[in-house]
């Protein structure tokens, strides 16, 4: 689940896998903007075949919490 989920982070921010850690957040990653956020959040939808309350696209900040979100969808 990991992996999969650090792949669609690449992808929808323009960055290699290895950039992606926990520590990298919506504040401090330069290529996550709002625009970016909701590629990220269409991308992870798509990869994992769920569907993102809201709520749940307004908190997801970091990888970490992306992480925490997801499987809870799961």
């Amino acid at each position: 689940m990991e992996e999969k989920l650090r792949s669609a982070f690449a992808d929808a921010l323009g960055t290699t896998p290895d950039l992606i850690t926990d520590a990298i957040s919506y504040s401090e990653f330069p290529n996550w903007d709002s625009v970016a956020h909701m590629a990220l959040i269409a991308a992870i939808e798509e990869a994992f075949d769920i569907m993102i309350d809201a709520e749940d696209v307004i908190d997801m900040s970091s990888f970490a919490k992306a992480k925490q979100i997801v499987t809870k969808y799961l």
